[in-house]
């Protein structure tokens, strides 16, 4: 009886807008409640859920180092490098477009960061050049997705509080998939370009090249510190997002000499905002995760999924966590997709066999394909305030994008080792 109405109380909440933190914490409250619960053991299960969760830390660190990387100019030194790399080919700007949130999701690990940094830069380049303004924000919708699947990465790091998977695994198993999205969606940009007769960029000059090289240089070490720091033992991912934000405010502060003391103040102060949102969030999944925990529901869940016969082994289920997210990610946020679900689907993949950290990966793609999918799609308003082009247009140039992260994800979800073959060289043992 009180698990039915922690549901209905869920679902209306969900049903009449309320935000989600409300949505998920005054159902768990009412649960409370009324099972007589002491508020006490609740409290209890809270401060020790985020004792242990040090991994947690990474997140507010990870969202200060991409907010002094956007007020930096270092996105515009950036996208000056991938542009003489790459903006000569037909397309050109498109394929600078992907490269550029390749590069800067080795830095920040936040599709929005990417999105709201970048974007600005990104759309004016493509709409000065004569590209289709739809076309330019659907790139970049598109290519922001990327941004949390290469490392460093918060969605993973949500992920792995969850589930107790490898942070460090996760991120390196982002990395060939990460990629191989980037490919795609440059195979799917040529192709337009040539239909459409999108312009080339300025000719390919070595010196050039060199000289954009060369102003890049320093932020380009970014991940290159991260992961060799990582994977080469001298800290752990958590630590990785702190020698971030120090690197980050050294070259902002004292290397380019472009941020001040007003400015620093601003950022942390947005960047707090945004740690307590993500904060209470995590403290309401808290409770969810104890009442889910009580109530014995991914048991109850595995003996219907086996008795329905739906569900019959780890692809089935790999297909239905797929769906599942998709669905979810029309309509919520990424992170609070994860916070609702993964406590539940986390004991059926270990049911199944399913590798937690191929089931990651998955899941992180998975909920970056929702942030550019409608109705929802945080992505597509965001390009869309930053280039004040109609939404209707944008979501029509992002169905083929969509169609490429869709193959990619089936891909990386039934071919394991495209995720797990660098884990696995770094000694994981699935």
């Amino acid at each position: 009886m009180l698990i039915t109405i922690w549901i209905v109380a869920f679902i209306i909440m969900f049903i009449f807008g309320y935000p989600i933190l409300f949505s998920i914490s005054v159902p768990s409250m009412i649960y409370i409640l009324l099972s007589g619960v002491s508020p006490a053991v609740i409290m209890d299960q809270m401060v020790i859920g985020f004792e242990k969760k040090f991994v947690l830390l990474a997140v507010p660190l990870f969202i200060l180092a991409a907010k002094i990387m956007n007020e930096s100019l270092i996105t515009e030194r950036l996208f000056d490098f991938a542009n003489r790399m790459m903006g000569s080919r037909k397309g050109g700007l498109g394929h600078v477009n992907v490269l550029v949130s390749i590069i800067f999701s080795g830095m920040t690990g936040s599709a929005i960061a990417d999105a709201s940094g970048l974007g600005l830069i990104e759309i004016k380049a493509m709409n000065d050049a004569g590209y289709d303004p739809e076309f330019s924000c659907a790139v970049t919708s598109a290519s922001a997705t990327i941004g949390p699947i290469i490392p460093p990465s918060i969605p993973m790091v949500i992920y792995s509080m969850i589930s107790g998977a490898s942070l460090g695994y996760l991120f390196i198993g982002g990395v060939i998939p990460g990629l191989f999205l980037g490919i795609s969606m440059m195979v799917y940009i040529a192709y337009i370009s040539h239909k459409r007769n999108y312009p080339s960029g300025e000719p390919f000059h070595l010196k050039s090249l060199g000289r954009s090289f060369y102003k890049a240089f320093f932020p380009l070490l970014t991940p290159v510190i991260l992961l060799w720091g990582i994977y080469g033992g001298v800290f752990t991912p958590t630590e990785a997002a702190a020698v971030t934000v120090l690197y980050a405010l050294i070259l902002s502060v004292f290397g380019y000499r472009i941020l001040g003391f007003r400015k620093l103040v601003h950022i942390f102060k947005d960047a707090a905002l945004s740690t307590g949102y993500v904060s209470a969030m995590v403290a309401g999944a808290l409770l969810f995760s104890y009442i889910v925990s009580r109530e014995q529901l991914p048991a109850l869940l595995t003996n219907f999924v086996m008795n329905s016969g739906i569900i019959t082994n780890k692809y089935t289920f790999l297909l239905f966590v797929n769906v599942l997210l998709l669905l979810l990610g029309c309509v919520m946020d990424p992170i609070v997709g994860e916070l609702i679900v993964m406590p539940i689907l986390v004991p059926i993949a270990i049911f199944f066999e399913v590798d937690l950290v191929h089931l990651g990966v998955v899941s992180v793609l998975n909920s970056m394909i929702g942030l550019s999918t409608p109705p929802y799609g945080e992505n597509l308003f965001i390009v869309s305030a930053l280039s004040k082009v109609p939404l209707g247009g944008i979501i029509r140039e992002m169905w083929p994008f969509l169609g490429v992260l869709i193959f990619v994800l089936l891909t990386c979800t039934y071919i394991p080792d495209i995720i797990l073959f660098l884990p696995k060289m770094a000694g994981y043992m699935p």
